[in-house]
């Protein structure tokens, strides 16, 4: 059966929810509605619904005029086996003693690594990508500078590999948390798939704003694997609960946004104890002053 999708930008988030919440009422009716913020500093973000008839095209002239949106590019799909695909392409991701893998590749897993199993159809957060390779390769850092964090939190954890990271390393248990409800059920499956149940605890939660996450701060270690506007917005947020002499991994955003990133944690008393470019994506490990 092909499948059909309808694109465009406008500037907004808002502007952009306003403009998914009418494509779902779109005759033929999309099987999706997406929205997503184009990573760029533009700030554009993007709509997409999916369908598996063709859709109206005028209709989707009328909404995009009526939300002041780019005109909608429609385009058919190819009939592809995405989990397959996805499984031809992720090949096993190594960050220092880290090793994160999918079930196709079992066999390998080298010795003496700390391996992770993250399967192909969960892919956001395998490793691949330079924001979650760079947050692992900064953990890697201060576990051989001889860090021990007892208290972490991974705020926005999507897949938890971040959290299971940590939670392998170190001794005490790791708080993983995420706005979405379907990234906290991915996060908890991937615990369990990796024997860390009780290990790293899975919370549905916004920042750091949950009983049992302020009940643990202040914290040792934070990381924040999200996008430049949230990191921005959470930083008076992440001074209150990262502990003097605490640190807190950011990733999440592009080379030419980390100065941005660093001057609102610079204002919260933090300063940078690492920078890494993988790519177009920073990494920024940063030091509470004690």
């Amino acid at each position: 059966m092909p499948t059909y999708s309808a694109l465009t930008t406008l500037t907004g988030q808002d502007a952009a929810d306003r403009l998914a919440e009418s494509l779902e009422d779109l005759v033929p009716e999309p099987e999706g509605v997406g929205v997503f913020e184009v990573e760029d500093g533009s700030g554009l973000w993007e709509v997409g619904a999916y369908f598996t008839e063709p859709p109206d095209d005028v209709a989707l002239a009328l909404l995009a005029a009526a939300h002041g949106a780019k005109p909608f590019v429609v385009s058919e799909l190819p009939e592809i086996d995405w989990v397959a695909k996805v499984k031809r392409e992720l090949s096993p991701v190594e960050a220092g003693r880290f090793f994160v893998y999918g079930s196709h590749d079992a066999d390998k897993v080298p010795e003496g690594r700390i391996a992770l199993m993250i399967e192909a159809s969960m892919a956001f957060g395998t490793g691949h990508h330079g924001t979650t390779l760079g947050c692992l390769r900064a953990l890697d850092r201060l576990d051989k500078a001889g860090v021990v964090a007892r208290n972490v939190v991974d705020v926005g954890c999507g897949t938890a590999v971040l959290a299971m990271a940590a939670a392998s390393i170190w001794p005490n248990p790791v708080i993983a948390s995420d706005i979405d409800a379907v990234a906290v059920e991915v996060a908890e499956v991937n615990v369990r798939v990796n024997g860390l149940e009780g290990r790293v605890i899975c919370l549905e939660a916004t920042g750091f704003e949950h009983p049992a996450i302020a009940a643990a701060a202040p914290f040792d270690l934070v990381f924040a694997n999200i996008l430049m506007g949230p990191l921005i917005h959470l930083a008076p947020a992440m001074g209150a609960h990262v502990a003097s002499g605490g640190r807190a991994i950011l990733s999440g955003l592009l080379v030419e946004q980390a100065e941005a990133v660093t001057a609102a944690y610079v204002a919260e008393g933090f300063r940078v104890e690492t920078r890494e470019d993988l790519g177009e994506w920073t990494a920024l490990t940063l030091v509470k002053a004690a």
